[in-house]
């Protein structure tokens, strides 16, 4: 069985290991895949390559591209990189300044021309005092793709401690959102509704996030509100 799920035209979901931020806290991690009109294959997010994983890639076609959406989500860069030396590396604005030993090609400013625009648009997340984030939105399946700033994270298989905590953070289940650290940091409400704004302004009715349930209709309504209250607007 392909470790890849189809998740609509042209876009599959492949999850990968469990692992745990600052060394405690229990994550999954999930990568999106797209195959661009071109032919090429775009890496939101890699997670560890594995031989099933390559091989189902491969039948998609030429890996080309490997997107660090935060600064966090630099797991499967290098791996992929080291398999796939031609692909080229887009970050988000402060990945750098976290991984200088990782190379990158281009930075996701909302300036940038980014080479997949036919396929995908993008809009970083301004006035956050933390979070360093870019959005996505694949157009041909209307699917709005997020890292950190939306979770929804599995509660079976976790013990109460975790569940616990999480729900406090906002970010358990069904119902989870915006984590609760998130909602504390913003540094400028109005460059954040800005964003936000911009992202509600996308034409899309389902949800891929790296950690958690996604959603295949109804996702603006669901993105409008886990946005409430973030900016106190």
């Amino acid at each position: 069985m392909s470790p890849m799920q189809s998740f609509g035209q042209d876009i599959w979901i492949m999850n990968g290991d469990h692992v745990r931020m600052f060394g405690m806290l229990p994550f999954t991690t999930r990568m999106t895949v797209v195959r661009l009109k071109s032919g090429g294959v775009w890496l939101h997010s890699p997670v560890r390559p594995t031989p099933e994983g390559r091989r189902a890639i491969d039948q998609l076609g030429p890996v080309q591209y490997l997107v660090a959406p935060n600064k966090i989500h630099s797991l499967g860069i290098e791996p992929w990189k080291s398999l796939y030396p031609s692909a080229e590396v887009w970050a988000s604005p402060g990945f750098s300044r976290r991984h200088p030993d990782i190379a990158v090609d281009a930075v996701l400013t909302n300036e940038a021309q980014a080479p997949w625009s036919g396929d995908i648009d993008h809009g970083v997340i301004d006035g956050h005092a933390v979070l360093d984030e870019v959005e996505f939105l694949h157009k041909p399946s209307n699917t709005l793709i997020v890292t950190d700033l939306i979770q929804k994270h599995e509660a079976a298989g976790e013990s109460w401690i975790w569940r616990g905590v999480k729900r406090m953070a906002g970010i358990l289940g069904e119902d989870g959102g915006v984590p609760l650290d998130i909602k504390l940091s913003v540094r400028d409400k109005t460059a954040i509704r800005r964003s936000i704004d911009r992202i509600l302004g996308w034409d899309f009715d389902n949800l891929i996030i790296a950690h958690g349930h996604c959603l295949q209709g109804g996702a603006k309504e669901a993105v409008n509100r886990a946005f409430e209250g973030l900016t106190g607007q």
